[in-house]
């Protein structure tokens, strides 16, 4: 095997070599067109300016507007969905965050919200998730953003509900059914890989600005996971136990029933967990159309520059993630080991006595002002501001040298350059330059793939700043794999280093996205280098993991063999581990651009301009709505080219020429 292997490596070598020598060719030949052909056919267009398309998209949402109320399509399938939804979404909002006609408070004030998060979370976890839900939600209120909190959570568990009604039944289905799984497959492929914001645009389209928007966008963000993870769950039961039960008699009903399901349902309570921090990621990028809650806050602060109000309801979210993501995997485990033990049924009277008491607290709560309103007037969030306010203009003062000239070095050295060849040299060169990269390192497939949105680029009408967002993604994604290969190595040769860092990534992973920008726009001011940096911190966790299971997943026969032939620890990092992990460095790269990619528009919101300002401008210009539109489809365009090239180099990379 050892031999085989070797002459693989062998017979890839000059393969690769080639590549290189092509690539580097065609790097060579632009920056030679480039200096004969500067600043011609760019396809500049200023940011009031209009293309038909954008025009067409403006009619088309003045008709649709217009026909609303009397179009059948809409009168008896849209308008009906988005009732549906508003009708779940209003009775939700009444019961924990808006009153209702009729009362000054909700029907369920704060202290009966807490009691009842404080039991479920009991109920399906521990005390010790329990004590943390009761602390979370209390937080939240001392913070002052009471409202707002429940606005969010009003929203996630609408859109959870709708998604889990919908994505578990076809995930049981696409488990027993490879035919299913075939083709459901590509369709959740297209929804993980769509940046987030592109959802949006299109459903206020059809379903207005709004909580119904924010909420169907929501949980079409949320219901991929359920599904695959439901999937997986229902194939990973053993066919022997399945055999077994369809051997003494049991019909299909009764093999998922008494078999399937209960031997999967840890796995697809972690498929709820994995829905449930989507909804809520969703939720607060939502704001942008509208939606209320605490995203809105954070939005609505990020515009001002206002860094106090914004890191207050950025720390709400993330406790409120870290509440949801505890509370749930807590029920994960329980599940599992209530299985076997009857844990649930010994903790009986215990979960009776827990229920009377919190639907005494609802009850309270429902009745009495004290009990519905909660007490205080955030002064806990007015003293976090106000300290987040001071460190900032703290760190404006002391440090704005340090990062100011990091800024600089980074904008001037790299991003700038690389921007200007970009933006300024004809689209067709810049075109054909892209096309012939993606051949070169995924195929054919990969420069037909290329091509095609190239084209599609040209025709959104916003060819000039879809080169600038690719050049602050380009640096972005290097950025990250700069710190995704250091990290990701040291945890991958570490396993001390592992159990000090993953804890953090897993933090990382489960905060929305909104909350990264506060902290550096405090440090760098509102500029294309907060958002790329913000971007960076975004997409470094899910890289650092990659390369860790890669360099883990080296043979350790290998490295002995090479630290015994006398290598050094550089050496074996650059000549063993790092190339013999290179298929998760491409697969790396590849989740590195897409996480940097669905930050374009969060950057928007602090000076990136580019698609992520189309896109943005639109939501709250009718006049720029199409631009917005158009932008948001070339982020798309963006995305699919990279992901088909990178995902076409990864298996170029793993594939042997010549063998098998």
């Amino acid at each position: 095997m050892a031999v085989a292997a070797s002459g693989a490596r062998e017979r890839l070598a000059p393969v690769r070599l080639r590549r290189r020598a092509v690539v580097a060719g065609i790097v060579v030949l632009w920056l030679v067109l480039f200096a004969l052909l500067r600043g011609r056919q760019t396809l500049a267009l200023a940011a009031a300016d209009l293309t038909p398309l954008h025009r067409w998209f403006n009619d088309v949402n003045d008709t649709i507007g217009a026909d609303r109320n009397s179009n059948p399509l809409f009168l008896y399938f849209f308008n009906e969905i988005r009732l549906v939804i508003d009708t779940l979404v209003t009775f939700v909002q009444t019961l924990i965050s808006q009153p209702p006609d009729g009362r000054p408070v909700p029907q369920i004030g704060w202290l009966g919200v807490v009691a009842i998060a404080g039991y479920v979370s009991w109920a399906l976890g521990n005390w010790r998730v329990a004590l943390l839900a009761v602390a979370g939600f209390t937080f939240f209120g001392l913070q002052g953003l009471w409202q707002e909190s429940m606005d969010t959570l009003a929203l996630t568990v609408s859109a959870v509900l709708v998604a889990l009604l919908f994505g578990i039944p076809l995930g049981v289905w696409a488990g027993l059914s490879p035919r299913v799984n075939r083709v459901l497959t590509p369709v959740l492929d297209f929804m993980q890989t769509m940046p987030t914001f592109v959802y949006l645009a299109p459903l206020t389209l059809f379903f207005l600005i709004g909580p119904a928007s924010a909420t169907i966008a929501t949980l079409i963000y949320a219901a991929p996971p359920a599904v695959r993870i439901t999937a997986h769950a229902i194939r990973s039961v053993p066919a022997t136990t399945v055999e077994a039960a369809e051997s003494l008699g049991s019909t299909r009903a009764q093999t998922l029933t008494k078999v399937l399901l209960p031997m999967s349902r840890r796995t697809v309570v972690m498929g709820v967990n994995q829905s449930i921090m989507a909804a809520l990621s969703m939720v607060t990028i939502a704001a942008l159309i509208d939606a209320p809650g605490l995203g809105k806050t954070v939005v609505q602060a990020l515009q001002s520059l206002d860094v106090g109000t914004a890191f207050n309801a950025g720390l709400a979210i993330v406790v409120m993630a870290i509440v949801l993501d505890r509370v749930t995997t807590a029920a994960a485990v329980r599940t599992e080991r209530g299985q076997g033990s009857g844990g649930r049924l010994r903790r009986g009277p215990l979960l009776a006595a827990g229920a009377v008491a919190a639907a005494v607290a609802a009850w309270l709560s429902h009745t009495y002002v004290w009990a519905a309103e909660f007490p205080g007037e955030g002064g806990a969030g007015r003293s976090l501001a106000s300290a987040a306010d001071t460190v900032t203009t703290w760190a404006q003062e002391h440090l704005s040298g340090v990062t100011g000239a990091i800024r600089d070095v980074l904008t001037n050295a790299l991003l700038n350059p690389f921007q200007t060849l970009l933006t300024d040299s004809p689209w067709w060169l810049t075109g054909l330059v892209l096309v012939a990269l993606g051949t070169v390192l995924g195929g054919l497939g990969a420069g037909g793939t290329a091509a095609v949105c190239v084209g599609l680029l040209v025709g959104t009408g916003v060819w000039q700043d879809a080169m600038t967002t690719l050049a602050s993604t380009v640096v972005a994604t290097l950025l990250v794999l700069l710190l995704g290969v250091t990290v990701g190595v040291w945890m991958g040769r570490s396993a001390l280093a592992d159990r000090i860092v993953r804890p953090g990534l897993d933090a990382a992973q489960t905060m929305p996205p909104f909350v990264y920008l506060v902290p550096f726009l405090a440090l760098f001011g509102a500029s294309r280098f907060t958002a790329i940096v913000a971007a960076v911190v975004y997409a470094a966790p899910v890289t650092v993991k990659i390369v860790a299971d890669g360099v883990r997943g080296v043979p350790g026969t290998t490295v002995e063999a090479a630290a015994a032939a006398g290598s050094s620890t550089w050496q074996l990092v650059t000549k063993v581990q790092l190339p013999m992990s290179r298929g998760a460095l491409v697969l790396a790269t590849n989740q590195g651009l897409i996480y940097v990619l669905s930050m374009v528009v969060v950057g928007g919101l602090v000076g990136a301009g580019a698609l992520g300002y189309d896109v943005v401008a639109g939501f709250s210009q009718g006049e720029l709505y199409g631009k917005g539109l158009a932008a948001g489809l070339a982020i798309v365009l963006l995305g699919v080219m990279f992901d088909r090239i990178t995902q076409a180099a990864a298996g170029r990379t793993t594939r042997v020429p010549g063998g098998r």
